[in-house]
Order: structure tokens, then sequence, then C-alpha cells
């Protein structure tokens, strides 16, 4: 949900007519059992096809079915159509991989009752929660606040755009943003494997994750012959690149292998449905 600020200095009308930052990707199991990655991130995006500028905003966040209690500031932000913005925030204590180099570590988290926070970031919730993308320090009530820039409930969050949550991740995956922004978190979000990545475009290699969220899915993540090789058949597969555009799709039909010829070289994200259950892998083609 994203709103024009009033404010000089903020946001520039003119620019928001055909641009928007919006949180493109969350993930909360950094540092935690069974997890590669040491932090958890939130990663903003410009969606629109002109640059666009943000100061004094901040990041809030609630759990599943509270209050949002907490905050952290951000600095001043600008970002190009397609750029993304990585925000490093709290760690489990495990995890053996760093996140590509954050545009920005949250350190002082603030309490919105007044009550000292030692949290270095915030620490969000694995399955289920609530994130804001907001204006100013404002304690946001709602998805309709007049403060809120984006607003993505997930899991079983009593609070979100549209019709429903996004759905939950799990220590692995993350929910990412797959198109534009239609204010509705359960169409605008699936679960993939968490991709971070900052405004220079630096990612996670594919030999740093264990990117595979079914041991049948796809034999070959590294993609030499312009042919993706599913291990068992796959439905609804989709192909997205590292801006979440979907950029080749199968449809609903079964298959056992893709032709890729017609992509560039590049990392992407395959998404597809084995017995009714979604999986996502990411692929590296040369």
């Amino acid at each position: 949900m994203e709103k024009i600020f009033t404010i000089l200095g903020l946001f520039s009308a003119i620019a928001l007519t055909n641009a928007q930052i919006v949180i493109n990707e969350i993930y909360g199991g950094g540092g935690n059992s069974g997890a590669t990655l040491k932090n958890d991130f939130i990663e903003l995006k410009n969606i629109g096809s002109t640059t666009v500028s943000l100061s004094g905003a901040t990041i809030q966040y609630a759990a599943a079915t509270a209050t949002f209690t907490q905050y952290h500031n951000l600095p001043g932000i600008t970002l190009t159509p397609g750029q993304t913005y990585l925000i490093q925030e709290a760690t489990g204590g495990g995890g053996t991989v760093n996140l590509p180099t954050p545009d920005f570590i949250a350190t002082t988290v603030i309490n919105f009752n007044g009550t000292p926070n030692p949290s270095i970031g915030i620490g969000i919730a694995v399955t289920s929660g609530k994130v804001v993308l907001a204006s100013d320090n404002t304690q946001v009530t709602s998805p309709a606040s007049s403060n809120v820039l984006d607003f993505v409930g997930y899991g079983t969050a009593d609070q979100y755009e549209g019709a429903g949550a996004a759905p939950s991740p799990t220590t692995t995956t993350s929910i990412t943003r797959m198109s534009g922004d239609t204010n509705n978190n359960v169409v605008d979000f699936s679960i993939v494997t968490a991709s971070p990545t900052n405004s220079s475009g630096a990612s996670l290699a594919v030999s740093d994750l264990d990117v595979v969220s079914d041991p049948l899915f796809i034999q070959n993540t590294f993609v030499k012959d312009n042919e993706i090789v599913f291990g068992t058949v796959v439905k609804n597969v989709k192909v997205y690149d590292m801006f979440g555009q979907v950029v080749k799709k199968a449809g609903v039909k079964s298959i056992f292998n893709l032709d890729v010829s017609d992509l560039k070289k590049g990392n992407y994200i395959v998404t597809g449905t084995i017995n009714n259950e979604p999986v996502s892998q990411k692929i590296l083609k040369d």
C-alpha cells in the first residue's frame, strides 16, 4: 500500500506516479537451527520505472497477532528502477553464511513503549509476523494507517494487505514478491529459497546455500546445456529472474525438463509443484 508523501524532501510526488519502493523479501530464519544464513533480512525494491528517494522512513515489526511493538530508522535511500536494498536484521546465533554486503545493518531497535530494547536488529519470526515500511516513526496500527508505504503480513498474521496473508516460510525459505504490487499479500508473495540481494546486485552464490526445497526437484542447479532437468514430474513451472519477473513458464502441464536456451546467463529462481506441494530452487545458467 503506497502513498505519496506530503512532506517535501521525502518522496518526489512526480517520481511516485511511475515508481515505488516496496518490501520485496522477508527472511526470519537467520542463525536458527537448520539455517545456513546467519542473519534475518528485509529487502526493499524499487519496482517502478523512475528513480525514487526515501528519507525519514522506518521498518516496523509485530508478531503475528500482536500490535506493532518496535521499529528502527532507515537512512536516506535512493533506488533506481529494479534496484534492491538489503537490510540486515538480527541473528539467532547460528548459520554459516554471511549475507551479501548489506546496504544497511540495523543496530538500534526502539520499543514504542519506551522500554529498552537490547536487540541488534529486529528478530523476525520465521513462519508468521507483520513487517511495515512506514514513512515515519509513528506506530502503525493497520494496513490503512496513513504512514504505511508497504505492509506485509505472513503466515498466521491477523493483518495484511488484500484478501489474505503471504504464505508461511521456513528457516531456509523466505517470502518474496514475485511481480508487482497489487496490495494483496497472498497474491504478491511466494515462498522461495532465501536470496538476499544488495543495491549493487550482489547475491549469494548457488554454492553458498542449500537451495533444494525438495531433493527430487532440480538435478542440475548449474545449467550448462540449456536445459533444466527435474528429478521427477513437475507442474506449474515458472522461472523468475533476480528482479522477481517471470521470464519463462511451462503452465499447468507436467514436465521432466525445461529448455532455457532463450534465457541469458545468470541466476534464476525456479518454482513448481510436486505432489501438490510448492517447491523452489535457485539455479545458475552458464
